[in-house]
C-alpha cells in the first residue's frame, strides 16, 4: 500500500478523498475496481495510478494529474475531467459518456473507438 489514512467510515472513497485533501501523492497507487462514484478528486496527483475498471461516475477530477494512468475499462460517465492531464493515459474501453473534457490534455492518450465515441 502506498498510503494509509484512518477515518471513521474507512471506505476506499473516503480514504482517497482524505488523501487528496491532505495533498498526498498517489503516484502509481493501485485503485483498480475501486468504487469512487461522485468522489471529489480535484487536483489529485494520480500519475501512473491504476484505476482499471474503477467506478468514477460523476467524480470531480478537475485539474487532476493522470499522466500515464491506467484507466482501461473505467466508468467515467458524467465525470468532470476539465483541465486534467491525461498525457499517455490508457483510456481504452473506458466509458466517457457525458464526461466533461474541456481543456484536458489528451496528448498521447490511448483511446479506442468505443472511448472516443462516448
Amino acid at each position: 500500500m502506498i498510503f494509509s489514512h484512518r477515518c471513521e467510515n474507512n471506505t476506499t472513497k473516503t480514504t482517497v478523498e482524505a488523501a487528496v485533501r491532505s495533498g498526498a501523492d498517489l503516484y502509481r497507487a493501485d485503485l483498480s475496481w475501486a468504487s469512487l462514484e461522485g468522489a471529489n478528486l480535484e487536483g489529485a496527483s494520480l500519475e501512473g495510478a491504476s484505476l482499471r475498471g474503477a467506478d468514477l461516475e460523476g467524480a470531480n477530477l478537475y485539474r487532476a494529474d493522470l499522466r500515464g494512468a491506467y484507466l482501461r475499462g473505467a466508468y467515467l460517465e458524467g465525470a468532470n475531467l476539465e483541465g486534467a492531464n491525461l498525457y499517455r493515459a490508457d483510456l481504452r474501453g473506458a466509458n466517457l459518456e457525458g464526461a466533461s473534457l474541456e481543456g484536458a490534455s489528451l496528448e498521447g492518450a490511448y483511446l479506442d473507438k468505443e472511448a472516443a465515441n462516448n
